[in-house]
């Protein structure tokens, strides 16, 4: 529960430092993009946080895609 309270802590302090400046620009879109994307990143954050799991990162996928191939050209180097 602490540690969902910390994502959000953070959540609003990168809001309140990075929403101002875009507001006196009137970058409406940038504004709506932003939220989405900071949304999206602390409903992914808590929702891990609480169901123990973990996300996958980019590089799993490389290492699912090119460790077979890795081995391929391993065994034919040999």
């Amino acid at each position: 529960m602490l540690k969902c309270i910390g994502i959000l802590l953070i959540a609003a302090t990168i809001l309140w430092i990075e929403v101002p400046p875009l507001l006196e620009k009137k970058y409406k879109k940038e504004l709506l993009v932003f939220a989405i994307l900071l949304a999206i990143a602390v409903g992914l954050s808590s929702i891990t946080l609480g169901f123990g799991k973990s996300i996958p990162t980019p590089l799993d996928l490389l290492t699912f895609v090119f460790k077979p191939l890795n081995d391929v050209i391993a065994h034919l180097l040999k």
